[in-house]
């Protein structure tokens, strides 16, 4: 009980030295702040498949880059349509597309799911190369507004809507423990009732969709897009470096992971004027969490014994009931 109360207590002070942090930092540091929290809320909608539900996904840069083209293309002539007319229509989008991709892609398992990703993700790359509506190489721009407040506040609003829903269904809900128990032993999980197809197919859609919504405010925030700058594998490859030191699986390993290696690629920046040097720290990072942080960041503050009993014990119990599974 104590420890509900400290986590409580902390994430509300965290919340409220965000909620003030425009009236005390310049706009510099107010637009690092910013790109911290979407790499943090990024991280998290990679981690909804890739941590909780076990599968790998080198192609999640696709749904970024699926929600920024939907809000250029809509903002741009000739719909003009307002910004945030803009991110439910992106999030249909990009559920659309994941459904299609995900219903035979989540049929594979590990490296064969990963190549099918990132494989959709290089397709997505080379059709926005070379159609014309898109812009093609030279990309789309969308109309400046020039207001760092307002693109600081969309990011935390998306990257706290992000955490909650992640609390909410995969902390607290049976839902939570049906994509776990999948992640621990499928064929279990199928034994007691579970429909693992649409479990998984729900998961990746819900991961798509919250990285499309990022995508969006993106695309605003820097008013101009093209298919490398939200298509690319180094965004994908980020998330997942982010996500591996932070804490695979654990609810605040993705913004220990994101909002620390994205301010160390800005200090490097500012220091050294080439950001070169960061993907020797990145390939680093992977390194010493693999020898000595197999649980990341967020496993140093987990209680000792928590694991005793596996989460498809746990399953087991609740879904179960001691009656037969249901089905």
């Amino acid at each position: 009980m104590k420890r509900s109360w400290a986590g409580l207590v902390i994430v509300i002070a965290v919340l409220a030295v965000l909620a003030l942090l425009p009236l005390t930092v310049n706009s510099y540091w107010l637009r690092i702040a910013t790109g911290a929290l979407m790499w943090a809320g990024l991280a998290c909608s990679w981690n909804i498949l890739g941590g909780y539900a076990g599968y790998i996904n080198f192609g999640h840069s696709a749904f970024f880059g699926l929600g920024a083209y939907v809000t250029a293309l809509l903002m741009g002539d000739p719909l003009g349509l307002p910004f945030f007319a803009t991110i439910p229509a992106g999030i249909v989008v990009t559920a659309i597309f994941a459904v299609i991709i995900g219903a035979p892609t989540l049929r594979l398992r590990g490296a064969y799911f990963a190549i099918a990703t990132w494989a959709f993700a290089e397709v997505l790359i080379q059709f926005a190369t070379v159609v014309d509506f898109t812009g093609g190489i030279g990309g789309l721009g969308l109309p400046p507004f020039l207001d760092e407040r307002f693109f600081y506040f969309a990011m935390f609003g998306a990257a706290a809507l992000t955490y909650l829903l992640t609390w909410a269904l995969f902390e607290r809900s049976r839902f939570g423990l049906k994509v776990k128990a999948l992640r621990d032993h499928e064929p279990a999980a199928e034994a007691m009732g579970i429909n693992t197809a649409l479990v998984k197919l729900q998961t990746f859609v819900l991961s798509a969709v919250t990285a499309s919504v990022f995508g969006s405010i993106f695309a605003y925030w820097v008013t101009f897009i093209n298919p490398r700058s939200v298509f690319g594998g180094d965004i994908t490859d980020q998330m997942v470096v982010m996500v591996l030191l932070g804490g695979l699986g654990s609810l605040w390993g993705p913004a220990i992971g994101g909002v620390g290696l994205f301010v160390v690629n800005r200090l490097i920046w500012m220091n050294w004027g080439d950001t070169a040097f960061y993907i020797a720290i990145l390939g680093a990072a992977i390194v010493l969490v693999v020898l000595f942080l197999p649980n990341g960041i967020a496993g140093l503050f987990a209680r000792r014994g928590a694991r005793s009993v596996t989460v498809l014990d746990k399953a087991a119990g609740k879904l179960v009931g001691g009656a037969g599974g249901q089905r």
